[in-house]
């Protein structure tokens, strides 16, 4: 269920409707923490998916670092700095702060 509404509110974010993305994301995440726990890598994907909905949607730039900053944190502690994924996620935060 986490996995559908994370892709339906990818598809919403992709046809620009933010606003009906947002809670789905949130939802998503939360499904995903509750049923792995806080430090799974695809928690760090949802939260990944999250803030970059936030920040390229709505300029939300407050509420999008601390959501990337714990991707990074996750995604570094669990599957190591060199990671691919831990690396995409970086450079997304980076984009951000650009």
């Amino acid at each position: 269920m986490a996995t559908f509404l994370n892709n339906l509110a990818a598809l919403y974010k992709s046809q620009g409707r933010y606003t009906e993305a947002e809670p789905l994301y949130l939802e998503a995440l939360d499904l995903k923490k509750r049923l792995l726990g806080d430090n799974h890598p695809h928690v760090a994907t949802f939260l990944n998916n999250l803030a970059a909905a936030l920040y390229k949607s709505q300029g939300r730039y407050t509420e999008a670092e601390p959501l990337y900053l714990e991707a990074i944190n996750i995604a570094t502690q669990v599957l190591g700095e060199n990671h691919p994924h831990t690396q995409t996620v970086y450079r997304n935060y980076l984009r951000m702060l650009s």
